[in-house]
């Protein structure tokens, strides 16, 4: 295992290639709005990773598909809160707080942790994976002080990636936590779905979060999938997806030990997520097609549902973790 360093100072405008063999290729740049980029690469496709920004994926691409959500950003910005810079694959929601927050949260869309500015970055090389990983120290006087250590993992030849997150609670206190793997997949017109849980453990959102601004067709739509008059089994109706069209799914444990879930395209590409319900035990699935933005999150892996803190409280749902308690959540994505 070979353990390389990462540096701000090595990200500029001209793209500079850190590393280089027979199996990856990972390339340091910086975009004109002056966030970090770092390009990595196997025979299938690539990744770029956003090392100093939360460590999200800004952008996917693998045997020749457009993985990332169709959006607004033609480049990531430099933001504290995710809203601002909504274009990327995918990001880590939580730690302290995840979801839209109600009415009476006081924690911004998603939490603290998709624009952590990371305190370090590094990569780790192995005989036949590479995997981006970094350090965030989280402390606030009088508050939750943790450490989070996010990683994704390219594996040779491999269209599957691993995103993995690590939390240790560095307070003398238990803190809060909630954690979702927001993987935001492209809309692919005609896509199928199915999963090894019973279609009837997905359940349709009955509330309507703030962000929400319902249509008089958007409410018919959705009063037919209550009814089970329609379904969402396919992506055919895009009309029908604007605003969001979500679904939940709770306690996954009754189910199966290891969630599947997958996103069939019309020519066969399949797309799939995989994890393990002793981590992650919910699981939503995010539809919204118009003009500004298309996206097709056919699972959302957390530990809640993403309704906000108090709401997580409320259902049980809520992760206590214990002074030097660490939680590790894995979830394996990409084209089977």
């Amino acid at each position: 295992m070979t353990q390389l360093p990462l540096w701000r100072a090595l990200f500029t405008e001209q793209p500079r290639t850190l590393l280089q063999n027979d199996d990856f290729t990972v390339t340091a740049f910086r975009y004109a709005s002056g966030v970090e980029g770092l390009r990595v690469q196997n025979r299938r496709g690539h990744l770029v990773i956003l090392p100093w920004l939360g460590q999200m994926i800004w952008d996917a691409e693998f045997d020749g598909h457009d993985l990332t959500m169709r959006n607004m950003f033609s480049q990531p910005k430099a933001a504290k809160e995710v809203v601002e810079t909504y274009g990327c694959f995918a990001f880590h929601s939580g730690l302290l707080a995840n979801g839209c927050p109600s009415p009476e949260d006081s924690h911004p869309l998603h939490g603290e942790m998709p624009c952590a500015p990371m305190d370090e970055a590094w990569l780790v090389l192995t005989d036949d994976s590479l995997t981006v990983t970094g350090r965030y120290e989280y402390v606030m006087g009088f508050g939750h002080h943790y450490q989070a250590q996010p990683a994704v993992t390219l594996r040779k030849d491999s269209a599957l990636f691993d995103i993995a997150m690590s939390v240790t609670n560095l307070a003398s206190v238990p803190m809060p936590l909630q954690y979702m793997c927001h993987m935001n997949y492209a809309y692919v017109a005609g896509a199928t779905f199915s999963q090894n849980v019973p279609d009837e453990a997905i359940a349709l959102r009955e509330s309507v979060p703030a962000h929400v601004k319902p249509t008089e067709q958007w409410l018919a739509f959705n009063q037919r999938l209550q009814q089970g008059e329609a379904s969402l089994k396919a992506l055919d109706e895009p009309h029908y997806y604007d605003p969001e069209i979500v679904f939940f799914a709770d306690r996954l444990d009754r189910y199966t030990a290891q969630p599947e879930f997958r996103m069939i395209a019309p020519d066969g590409v399949t797309f799939v997520t995989r994890f393990a319900s002793a981590e992650l035990n919910y699981a939503t699935r995010w539809i919204l097609y118009n003009g500004d933005q298309q996206v097709a999150a056919f699972v959302l892996p957390a530990t809640c549902r993403p309704e906000g803190f108090l709401a997580a409280r409320r259902s049980g749902s809520l992760i206590e973790l214990a002074p030097a308690e660490t939680r590790r959540f894995t979830v394996t994505t990409g084209i089977l």
